[in-house]
C-alpha cells in the first residue's frame, strides 16, 4: 500500500470516529457559535470608548475564527492520542506500515477539514449579528490557507500534550491552560496597546499572534499578511515534527 493510500485510509477512519461522536461535532460548532452570540451581538464592540472590544467590530472577526483554530485541534488531537493510548492500538498500529508522520497528517487533514467548515460558520454568523465589514479583495481566499496551516500548527501541539500527558483529563486540562491564555494574549480580542510593553515579545511566541495578524491584514486593515503565513507555516512544520517524533507507538 503506497503512503497516500495509507493517509487516505487513516483520515477515512478519524473522520467517520468523529462524525459518530455527536457530543463533540455538535459542541466543536456550537462553543464559537455561542462566543459569537455573547460577544458580538450581547456585549457588541463600542469603537473608541477605551477598554475591551472598543475597536470596531471586523477587527475581532481573526479572534472568533481563532477560537475553533485553537481550541479544537488542541483537545481533538490530544484526546485522540489518549483514548489510542488506553485502548493499547498504538501496538496494534505499530504492527502496520502506518507511520507515525502519515498517522499525525492523517488526523491533521480531518481537523483541516471540520475546523474548515466550522470557521466558515463562524465568519458567516459574525457577518450577520455583528456589523463588522470585510475587505472584499482576492486576498480573501487566503483566510481559508491561514486557517489550514493554523490548524496543522495545533495540531502538531495537540500530539505533543496527548503525548506526554497521562491521561485523557491531563490532555483537556493541558490543552485549556495553554489554549485560554493564548486566545486573548495573541493580539485576538486584546489589542497590543493594552498590554505591557515588557510583555509584547511574550505574544510574538504565540503561533495564534500570526493567524490573527494575518486574517486582520486581509479582511481588515489592508496591511502585508504573506509574511506571517510564511512564519506560521514554518511554525505548523516544527510543531507537526515534534509532535509525531513524540506520538507513542506502543505503551
Amino acid at each position: 500500500m503506497s503512503r497516500l493510500r495509507r493517509i487516505r485510509s487513516e483520515t477515512i477512519a478519524a473522520a467517520r470516529s468523529f462524525l459518530r461522536r455527536r457530543t463533540a461535532v455538535f459542541f466543536t460548532f456550537f462553543f464559537p457559535v455561542i462566543l459569537v452570540v455573547i460577544f458580538g451581538a450581547l456585549v457588541r464592540t463600542q469603537p473608541t470608548g477605551g477598554g475591551l472590544f472598543a475597536e470596531p467590530a471586523g477587527y475581532y472577526l481573526p479572534g472568533y475564527i481563532g477560537v475553533v483554530v485553537l481550541f479544537t485541534p488542541l483537545s481533538r488531537v490530544g484526546s485522540e492520542i489518549a483514548r489510542h493510548r488506553d485502548g493499547n492500538r498504538f501496538e496494534k498500529l505499530a504492527t502496520t506500515p502506518l507511520t507515525r508522520v502519515e498517522w499525525l497528517l492523517a488526523h491533521t487533514l480531518v481537523n483541516v477539514a471540520i475546523i474548515g467548515v466550522a470557521s466558515l460558520l463562524v465568519f458567516g454568523l459574525v457577518l450577520l449579528v455583528t456589523d463588522a465589514a470585510v475587505r472584499i479583495t482576492p486576498a480573501l481566499a487566503a483566510v481559508a490557507a491561514f486557517v489550514a496551516v493554523g490548524v496543522a500548527a495545533f495540531c502538531g501541539v495537540g500530539a505533543v500534550l496527548g503525548s506526554v500527558a497521562d491521561t485523557q483529563d491531563g490532555v483537556i486540562a493541558a490543552s485549556n491552560t495553554i489554549a485560554l491564555p493564548l486566545l486573548f494574549l495573541s493580539e485576538t480580542f486584546v489589542p497590543p496597546s493594552l498590554l505591557p510593553g515588557w510583555f509584547l515579545p511574550a505574544v510574538a511566541v504565540s503561533p495564534l499572534t500570526y493567524f490573527a495578524r494575518g486574517v486582520r491584514a486581509i479582511t481588515y486593515d489592508g496591511g502585508p499578511w504573506a509574511g506571517d503565513l510564511a512564519v506560521l507555516a514554518a511554525i505548523a512544520v516544527l510543531t507537526l515534527a515534534v509532535g509525531a517524533r513524540l506520538l507513542p507507538r506502543t505503551e
